[in-house]
């Protein structure tokens, strides 16, 4: 499993654009109990 900043990194995109590309249904994160999501 993959934390934000690594996907950021393997795909040249910002957190910010991750961001975006999760609330628009593009990647599907895995939310923790924690409530991080990776």
């Amino acid at each position: 499993m993959l934390r934000p900043k690594e996907v950021c990194q393997r795909l040249g995109i910002s957190y910010r654009t991750l961001q975006s590309y999760v609330k628009k249904g593009y990647i599907k994160p895995v939310i923790l109990e924690s409530g991080k999501w990776r």
